[in-house]
């Protein structure tokens, strides 16, 4: 079975290559995680709470940056 060039994380809230990817079993049915989360939940409870932050923070930058990018968007289209 062949799979897309990259994969959503539902852990970390990301796309990844597909080379980085496992697909895991939860309770919900099977779900794609990346490896490097994977090895984080093996670390101690401070190494997985630093990665969790360091994940949120690059999430919510990413998301500001998106929604700063449409409102210049639209301001444009308005000025114009």
């Amino acid at each position: 079975m062949s799979h897309p060039a990259s994969i959503y994380c539902y852990h970390c809230g990301r796309q990844h290559p597909s080379a980085e990817m496992r697909q895991i079993d939860t309770k919900g049915g099977k779900k794609w995680r990346c490896i490097k989360s994977i090895e984080a939940t093996k670390k101690n409870a401070a190494q997985r709470d630093a990665f969790g932050k360091t994940v949120t923070m690059v999430n919510k930058a990413e998301q500001q940056a998106r929604v700063k990018a449409r409102l210049d968007a639209e301001r444009l289209q308005t000025a114009g």
